[in-house]
């Protein structure tokens, strides 16, 4: 899992010099400071979860049964800062390979065990301006181009320092240097942490209630492996023309500081949605293109929710991919379901990767407890193997 000592030791740096600097006018502040932390708030997360994965391979049908403990803790504001800290605990038992519990005949769920401190920052906000240093958790638009992965249980987090200000209610910045991400996977299995200068920055204008547009740029210069280094700019647009949602985002890629690639990738997607009776439907088309031999890619997204839940395009295939999607979404009593299927096609050489359905099932017990059903199915063509994959999930909140 996450090699903390060394990732965090930077983080410990910039709280205890803040923390030393409060500590020193104790005398006048310390019933505030004290207060602060008797203040603070403390929250239980518990996610239960069993997959299943059956693929059409040599491997071993896997079939893991995982728990995620999460205990946050923040405190309350003191003059403007808090800390906060989050550590998480995986569990499990079944048969599956985690990529590093040395079950390699059998299917991949990417779950390892392990105890990680997913969150550990100093935040400050005063008017418009916030700021967060540490380890912290980076959500941008839909995740596409940067997200937490959260669907796995080990989540992807952010070591760097992350500023947004709020200029008015209608535009705001949003940028971050990152020195280090957290993957999934951890450190054990061999696959260590992305160290590097990680760049990203956002400009979201929200034109009125019903439009919204958001300009980005990531620069991503790995240390270890130079070849994956990436310099991204687009724009991502959200409206609303009556009853009908639009979704449209265009950007471009090339190589850049050390990479020994020549590239440079085009992605978009335009995606609609309206609402008819009590049905959502929902339709669209995403395009990751190739260039050179090179795909665009997201390595910092949350792509399983991008491309089917099975997972099979988590790297983009070097002529890249095209997914044409519909799907629907109603509640059949106090059921909310959903349907989507997927066709999937390189961007160059027309190449038929095959086809993918995905059904969910999510029931809200109460406000503390939700249960999830969802179920992926694979059909190959020129593209890995049939997969089939089944998850039913509960999750509490303390």
């Amino acid at each position: 899992m996450k090699k903390v000592i060394f990732s965090v030791s930077k983080i410990v740096l910039a709280l205890s010099s803040v923390l030393g600097m409060s500590q020193m006018a104790m005398a006048n502040q310390s019933p505030s400071l004290t207060d602060a932390v008797a203040d603070g708030t403390v929250k239980i997360n518990m996610r239960a979860r069993y997959e299943a994965v059956d693929e059409d391979n040599a491997k071993k049908d896997a079939n893991a049964g995982t728990l995620r403990t999460r205990l946050t803790y923040k405190t309350a504001d003191f003059k403007g800062f808090n800390v906060l800290a989050e550590v998480d605990n995986v569990t499990a038992i079944g048969q599956y390979n985690s990529t590093d519990n040395g079950n390699a005949d059998y299917s991949v769920v990417a779950d390892p065990e392990g105890t990680d401190v997913n969150q550990f920052a100093l935040g400050y906000k005063n008017g418009g301006l916030k700021a967060t240093a540490g380890r912290q958790r980076i959500l941008h638009q839909g995740q596409r181009f940067v997200g937490g992965v959260g669907w796995r249980q080990n989540e992807q987090t952010y070591d760097g320092l992350r500023v947004e200000y709020a200029l008015s209610s209608a535009l705001n910045f949003d940028y971050a240097y990152i020195h280090n991400i957290n993957k999934i996977f951890g450190n054990s299995d061999g696959k260590p942490d992305a160290h590097g200068a990680f760049q990203l920055a956002n400009v979201n204008f929200k034109i009125n209630k019903s439009h919204k547009i958001t300009g980005f740029a990531y620069d991503l210069d790995y240390d270890a492996s130079a070849d994956s280094s990436t310099q991204t700019l687009g724009f991502d647009y959200n409206g609303k023309f009556g009853p009908v949602n639009v979704h449209a985002s265009y950007a471009t890629q090339s190589d850049t500081a050390d990479s020994t690639k020549d590239f440079n990738a085009d992605y978009y997607a335009v995606d609609a949605s309206i609402k008819v009776s009590s049905f959502k439907i929902k339709a669209g088309v995403e395009v990751l293109g190739s260039d050179n031999g090179v795909a665009f890619s997201t390595p910092l997204a949350t792509l399983h929710k991008y491309q089917g839940f099975a997972d099979k395009f988590l790297g983009s295939p070097s002529t890249g991919i095209q997914d044409v999607f519909a799907g629907v979404a109603t509640k059949i009593g106090p059921v909310a379901v959903s349907a989507t299927y997927h066709d999937f096609t390189s961007d160059v050489d027309s190449i038929d990767y095959g086809s993918e359905l995905d059904l969910t099932a999510k029931y809200k017990f109460n406000k503390k407890v939700t249960g999830l059903v969802k179920y992926a199915d694979y059909s190959a063509d020129a593209h890995s193997v049939d997969t089939s994959k089944l998850w039913v999930m509960l999750n509490v909140n303390f």
